[in-house]
């Protein structure tokens, strides 16, 4: 056994402390929030709920269930996510490759790098994007909130530096096979880059289940809204009626339950 000196013991303590304190922050949202779902509203309006339900009921999740625009809203999420990242795998995967390899095998390489960076330092406004959209004839349809954002440049870089860090070998061998590039990047890079994949893949669930603002701006019939725009909405028509009311957020909140 590796002997241990007394400031290492130390910093493993205060790691570990550390590494805890940094879980229960990411765990007890979750609990409160669950604790919240499975609670009677006068117990949630009082403030008296933390991390035990309290007036146990399943109020929240009838709503939920019986409401047809929910059911819709996450169906829409779902078809999202799938279309969403399985679009920006391949076109991330199909732009990192070429530009991965150095000048002398790809000419172009820096031109159209070029280009890409400039995409993360300036955006192209909102204007042009919305009328982009429009001229395509995406709006109203699933396909203005997968296709613009289709290559994601930070995510398609990390898989570019993976890329360039693989053993120049294994391309070489699959061209004295009489491998193609396609061949190559789909039989022997793909297998390699699942540590990559599951990363990037992993950064586009999240954007494509978190984001709201791009249903809102480009669904204009609330049926098509996903899940997220839909709850933004009830947000947004919750903050109207308090301002409208002066009422406590839980105490209408309870009011609109017990109606």
């Amino acid at each position: 056994m590796k002997y241990k000196t007394k400031g290492q013991k130390i910093f493993n303590v205060f790691n570990y402390i550390f590494i805890i304190l940094v879980c229960l922050s990411c765990v007890l949202p979750l609990l409160n929030t669950l604790a919240v779902s499975f609670s009677s509203p006068r117990f949630v309006s009082a403030g008296k709920v933390y991390f035990i339900p309290k007036g146990f009921t399943l109020m929240s999740y009838e709503f939920a269930i019986e409401n047809g625009k929910f059911l819709q809203a996450f169906k829409v999420s779902v078809i999202r996510c799938i279309l969403g990242v399985s679009i920006n795998l391949f076109m991330m995967v199909t732009t990192a490759y070429p530009l991965s390899k150095t000048t002398q095998r790809f000419a172009a390489r820096n031109f159209y790098m070029t280009f890409y960076v400039i995409t993360m330092l300036f955006g192209g406004g909102l204007i042009p994007y919305y009328i982009l959209v429009t001229d395509l004839g995406l709006m109203n349809t699933i396909w203005a909130l997968v296709l613009p954002l289709s290559c994601p440049v930070y995510s398609m870089v990390i898989l570019m530096n993976f890329m360039r860090n693989l053993p120049p070998e294994m391309e070489e061998a699959g061209m004295i096979d009489g491998a193609g590039h396609f061949r190559i990047l789909f039989s022997i890079l793909l297998p390699v880059l699942k540590p990559a994949l599951a990363t990037v893949g992993l950064f586009a669930f999240v954007y494509h289940w978190n984001d709201w603002f791009t249903g809102a701006l480009f669904m204009h019939d609330p049926q098509k809204y996903p899940l997220q725009t839909y709850l933004q909405t009830l947000l947004t028509n919750f903050r109207d009626m308090l301002r409208q009311s002066g009422s406590d957020y839980y105490t209408l909140l309870s009011r609109m339950n017990e109606q």
